[in-house]
């Protein structure tokens, strides 16, 4: 190197490149050749170079490298990899930035990662991979959240990354590793030069490429691993730990397969089975009572049942193991009971906890199903007695038919058995003593049997259960039609019965009763419970206000109501709501705290408390010239409520329903009474109907159509300033205390790693008006606009009147397609019972006027002396009477001919024995002496000229009262009926607006020796109410894009249907096939005939879906009114007046401006002058102009503020509307501004 030559410097045309080249030293690592995982290791280091680097093309021993980029180098992993099912495994892959390629696939050893990071092989991983994975993993969780939540488990985040195979090829600036040999990347993300955003369409990808699937089936067997851990159970002779057991004494032992466990139906039921231990013994008998309905193991999740101490106490008892099977001897001999009897009451919630203990059994061990494992003890649900005679009906069909097969039922004495605590000790050793009749064997047959417990209690089954109940009351019908006796399940010898039996006749009758309870009638808008109710109260017709727990007793008492009290009490009590969102005219006056806006009408009183009475509007809602044409109905011997009410107007439209019953749901939203009777009279003259959108009274907020079966209901908030929002209005539904716990303090403390999105609110509501100030930052302000400001802040709820299900007229399921066919369905009902009504009037004023007529004749004619009866026998006066002419009781003879009528409209007919005696018997009593008592019966003080002339009175005024009922059609008196309504709903509600103005008044004026001014009077009730004064201008709500989108998707459903209906009715066969299932729900009077509803109806019912008693509420601590203690509401000015009131064509009706409030002549006055004056030198808004501080002055200041704001931002936003409310206290001059 001493020496050195001048270099020779020349142009090279070939491009670039640098070569590098090694020679190993064997002979440095005592090596005479290269193993064979050092080849392969230099092999796997081509081919990562040729994955990891772009347009690099890479040989290997002469031969080009076939890998051309990062996805075929991924897929080298995983070409021969298949899945547990033999599939070949899935890659999801993405380039969302030129320094990333990410690939994922699902891992079945661990987490699993191959990354690069410059073409750096990092085998560990790193800050990379982390990163990617995390991003990953937070998407993937959230969709395994939702399905974890039915097995109750808790997923975290690590468990998920452990089911993922993440592949990662990435360029970084400046990489960091811990070690020489770069196997982990230690750069924080914050420097790595780019970001690797994943698309929506890759997170899509991921979760179908079988991770979600993984991840599931990995949580079920974890789950199953601590069910088999927890929940199982050995042999043993003696149990600790289980209370209210009583144990067979040879369960447990050598002997327990002849040992069997009867479950009761609660404690007094297992009383019963004491009881009757006295005749079995105790040693193969023990007894255990659960508490109510066991849990639906079948959809229940993981964590249910690991923590439902019934469950585990049944395991425990019977010795039950999940991980066996019990197909064998062995197996079975394990268990301490041989078998399992339940003990339920006869009745329908009864048959309901049957089909839950075999759901058990046949969910976790079919096996023992398919032997035989489970029996019933059956009690009789009613018995009739006469004299020594006494018969049993373990069956209400079993009853209904003995009934209406035995003319003279009503001389049995008939006990409705609710309950198995209603039998006497007595009666348990009798049933012991015949336990061959009272034992039935559930008897498997196939797996018919399986498929009828799976369609009974499996959600995936919802089509099948609707088609099941669909099919049952098809059948039911044309049982009736065809005068058939019902069936029912077991007969005088009947001692075993197959599963399928027990689902489709006893267990089914449950689910028809379940929706009975919750699905209301389109004629009168109740539930069965809320029918009782109101029966009652006209019953007793009480003048004055009655406890509501005193009301429940007597509701209980006089409807046969066999179930507890306290949902009768909740149903009254709902029945009384008239808070914002509930009933738009509530059937019960509220005395007294029934719930509030606040909770929803949660935060009621005890009913002990709280006093109710009739509405008058219901009163004038439901006429009492209808109950004559009624079919009320007979239960224990006593006639109880009818099938149905009939209301001048639609209830269900007014008032709306919500419920969830067995294969249906149904929602009707409310609507406006008004606009209702204004269509009805449409109706009546073939009119076009005016449109019915959901109304909601007192509703201050707005509600938008989305399309025809759904409508966007808005809340109403208002811009303060640029960091201010002014909340006075909530969605129908939305509570507030709901809406401050789940939405405002959220937003204002954060939460899920979300940071806040507001700085502060204040409440300042009271039990019927909504106010919340909230304080934001403009950058949250600016954000919330650009989001939407009622989706941002919740304010905006879809209300869907897409399943509106109803009972009609006829009782059979039917689905409404809109509020309009509800309301025809109703007219034509309502109008038919205005027929039978005028019909039912003139029969009975004409048989009035006849005998009054008769009377008449008869003074007149004995006063001339024509008649005689002086020392007459009254056989002989009866015969000069029906020689002159002088007819049989008309009032009486119409009254049994009105009865027969009825009675054959029941089809009561007598039998052919009495048939053929009738016009015999009819004959021998052509003359009864009682027929005339009419007329002898009258005393001799009507022979005096004034109660003869009183009598003449009376005859021609009844005469004129018939000939007017003639002159009036149906229509005429549905009309009137109608004008009366509304004049007594509107007298009602302007007693209320009274009330409320006077209840602000007493408030304002109130204070002991106050003699302050106006000013001070106003100052006075912002103090008490803690209301400021707001100058917000209205945001006035828009629908967004994406529910538009909803309601263009669900209309293309519906079009679809509509489709597939025409094609069905142009014959096409697939078509008809699809639409056979649903028409049994959706069809026109699909279900079940009249009569056998109704016999369904007499049934025991629990109102609004409860179906087990509540608990008592908590006491109040104050004292009960006893007056009618009004709600204190603030309404709009305009609906103070009883004209505006009533014009609902205004569409101004909510809307009222400053310009339209009524203020005195000098407030106008120095408001339009500094208007004007202050326009003419200012465009825009500026601050009042500073006057004296006297208080005559400040009202005018402070309208003058008003005034220029209003223009100023009017100009600036023509789109906003100021929403400023006003209740005028009195005509002076401190009139005081109250939010609505």
């Amino acid at each position: 190197m001493t020496k050195t030559e001048k270099p020779v410097i020349s142009d090279c045309e070939d491009q670039d490149f640098t070569c590098v080249r090694f020679t190993p030293d064997l002979d440095k690592f005592g090596m005479e050749k290269l193993d064979d995982d050092i080849v392969a290791l230099m092999c796997r280091r081509a081919y990562d170079i040729a994955g990891s680097t772009k347009g690099v093309k890479v040989f290997l021993n002469g031969k080009r490298i076939p890998v051309f980029g990062f996805k075929e180098y991924v897929d080298l992993y995983l070409k021969d990899r298949t899945t547990d099912t033999g599939e070949p495994l899935k890659v999801v892959y993405e380039q969302p930035h030129t320094r990333w390629e990410v690939a994922v696939a699902v891992s079945d050893r661990g987490f699993q990662q191959v990354s690069f990071t410059n073409s750096i092989a990092t085998t560990k991983g790193g800050r990379h991979v982390d990163y990617v994975c995390d991003v990953i993993v937070e998407k993937v969780i959230e969709n395994v959240k939702k399905q974890a939540k039915k097995t109750g488990m808790n997923v975290r985040p690590f468990q998920v990354k452990n089911h993922l195979w993440l592949f990662i090829n990435c360029l970084i600036e400046n990489p960091t590793f811990d070690s020489q040999t770069k196997e982990n990347m230690t750069l924080q993300p914050k420097s790595f030069g780019s970001k690797c955003t994943l698309s929506d369409k890759f997170f899509s990808q991921v979760l179908k490429c079988g991770v979600l699937e993984s991840v599931m089936s990995w949580l079920q067997f974890k789950a199953q691993a601590q069910l088999d851990k927890k929940c199982h159970s050995t042999k043993h002779s003696k149990l600790r730990g289980v209370p209210k057991l009583e144990d067979a004494n040879e369960a447990g032992t050598k002997n327990s397969h002849r040992c069997t466990l009867i479950l009761t139906e609660g404690d007094s039921a297992k009383s019963l089975a004491v009881a009757g231990f006295s005749v079995v013994g105790r040693d193969f008998y023990g007894v255990f009572p659960l508490k109510g309905k066991v849990l639906n193991v079948r959809e229940a999740n993981h964590k249910q049942i690991m923590e439902n101490a019934e469950i585990n106490n049944l395991i425990k008892i019977i010795g039950l193991q999940y991980k066996c099977k019990y197909d064998t001897s062995e197996q079975m001999n394990s268990l301490r009971y041989g078998k399992v009897m339940i003990m339920a009451d006869q009745d329908q919630d009864g048959s309901h906890i049957k089909g839950l203990v075999i759901n058990f059994f046949h969910h976790n061990w079919p096996n023992l199903i398919r032997r035989n494992f489970i029996e019933e003890f059956i009690t009789p649900i009613v018995k009739a007695t006469k004299g020594r005679e006494e018969l049993q009906f373990f069956s209400l069909p079993h009853y209904f038919q003995w009934r209406a097969e035995t003319a003279n039922w009503k001389a049995w004495k008939v006990k409705y058995y609710k309950g198995l605590g209603t039998s006497t000790a007595k009666e348990a050793k009798e049933y012991f003593t015949n336990m061959d009749r009272h034992r039935i064997v559930f008897k498997y047959e196939g797996p018919t049997d399986d498929d009828a417990i799976e369609l009974a209690f499996s959600k995936k089954r919802v089509e099948d259960r609707k088609n099941w109940l669909g099919d049952w009351m098809l059948q039911k019908k044309r049982i009736q039609e065809s005068n058939l006796p019902e069936e029912y399940l077991y007969q005088e010898d009947t001692k075993e019965v197959s599963y399928k039996s027990f689902i489709d006749k006893e267990l089914i009758l449950f689910s028809n009763m379940d929706n009975e309870r919750s699905i209301p009638s389109m004629v009168d808008g109740l539930k069965p419970g809320q029918r009782k109710v109101l029966f009652t109260c006209f019953k007793r017709n009480d003048k004055r206000e009655v406890k509501v727990a005193q009301l429940a007793g007597s509701v209980a008492e006089h409807s046969a109501y066999h179930h507890g009290e306290v949902s009768l009490m909740s149903t009254i009590i709902n029945l009384a709501h008239n808070f914002v969102g509930s009933n738009n005219i509530n059937i019960l006056l509220p005395i007294g705290q029934f719930g509030t806006r606040l909770l929803g009408g949660r935060d009621a009183a005890s009913a002990r408390y709280i006093f109710t009475m009739l509405s008058p509007v219901t009163k004038a809602m439901f006429c009492t010239d209808d109950e004559p044409n009624l079919n009320f109905l007979f239960e224990d011997n006593q006639k109880i409520e009818p099938f149905w009410y009939c209301p001048i107007l639609p209830l269900i439209l007014v008032n709306g329903c919500e419920g969830i019953g067995t294969g249906w749901s149904t929602k009707v939203p409310n609507h406006d009474p008004r606009v209702l009777v204004k269509n009805l009279k449409r109706l009546m003259f073939d009119e076009e109907l005016l449109p019915m959108n959901p109304w909601y009274k007192n509703f201050q907020g707005e509600i938008s159509t989305l399309n025809s079966s759904r409508f966007v209901c808005f809340g109403e908030i208002a811009s303060v300033d640029d960091s201010t929002l002014e909340i006075t209005e909530l969605p129908i539904g939305t509570w507030t205390q709901n809406y401050k716990e789940s939405v405002l303090e959220p937003m204002l403390y954060g939460t899920d790693g979300k940071p806040p999105v507001i700085q502060d609110f204040k409440e300042y509501h009271t039990d019927t008006t909504v106010r919340f100030i909230i304080r934001m930052s403009k950058e949250k302000m600016a954000e919330a606009n650009a989001h939407g400001i009622h989706k941002y802040f919740k304010l905006q709820t879809i209300i869907n009147s897409s399943s509106m299900v109803l009972f009609d007229e006829h009782g059979c399921l039917r689905k409404f397609e809109s509020a309009k066919e509800i309301l025809i369905s109703f007219y034509n009902v309502r109008l038919d019972m205005y027929i039978k009504r005028k019909a039912y009037l003139e029969g009975h004023l004409e048989a009035q006027a006849n005998r009054l007529k008769a009377q008449a004749r008869f003074i007149m004619e004995k006063i001339e002396g024509v008649i005689k009866i002086e020392n007459m026998k009254k056989k002989h006066i009866v015969e000069q009477l029906v020689e002159r002419g002088y007819p049989a009781d008309p009032v009486k003879k119409w009254k049994e001919a009105e009865n027969m009528r009825k009675l054959k409209a029941m089809e009561e007919f007598v039998d052919e024995t009495e048939e053929a005696n009738e016009d015999e018997e009819a004959n021998e009593e052509d003359v009864r002496l009682s027929d005339y008592d009419y007329l002898l019966s009258m005393a001799l003080i009507r022979l005096s000229e004034e109660e003869k002339d009183k009598l003449l009175k009376d005859r021609d005024v009844k005469i004129d009262e018939l000939n007017s009922l003639k002159a009036k059609t149906p229509k005429m008196l549905w009309i009137e009926d109608l004008d009366n309504f509304l004049e007594v709903l509107d007298k009602y509600e302007r007693l209320e607006r009274e009330e409320a103005a006077s209840a602000v008044k007493s408030i304002v004026t109130s204070g002991k020796g106050n003699k302050a001014s106006s000013r001070n009077a106003r100052k006075k009730v912002n103090t008490i109410t803690a209301i400021p004064e707001s100058e917000g201008i209205r945001i006035p709500p828009q629908i967004t894009n994406d529910l538009r989108e909803k309601a263009e998707k669900a209309d293309q459903v519906k079009q679809r249907m509509i489709n597939l209906r025409e094609a069905a009715k142009a014959g096409d066969e697939e078509a008809i096939k699809k639409l056979a299932g649903r028409k049994r729900a959706t069809g026109p009077r699909t279900v079940a005939g009249a009569k056998v509803v109704a016999k369904k109806s007499k049934e025991k019912e629990l109102e609004n879906g409860q179906k087990d008693d509540q608990e008592e509420q908590a006491e109040d601590a104050s004292r009960p009114a006893r007056k009618v203690q009004k709600k204190l509401q603030f309404y709009n000015f305009q609906s103070f007046d009883s004209d505006a009131s009533a014009d609902d064509d205004n569409d101004d009706d909510y809307e009222i401006s400053d310009d339209d409030a009524v203020v005195n002549k000098r407030k106008v006055k120095a408001e339009k002058k500094k208007a004007n004056k202050d326009e003419e030198t200012k465009p825009g808004p500026s601050k009042p102009r500073k006057k004296s501080a006297s208080p005559k002055n400040k009202a005018v200041q402070k309208a003058e503020s008003s005034k220029l704001k209003k223009k100023a931002v009017e100009k600036a936003s023509p789109g906003l509307k100021k929403k400023k409310r006003r209740v005028v206290i009195d005509d002076s001059d401190s009139d005081e501004y109250l939010p609505d």
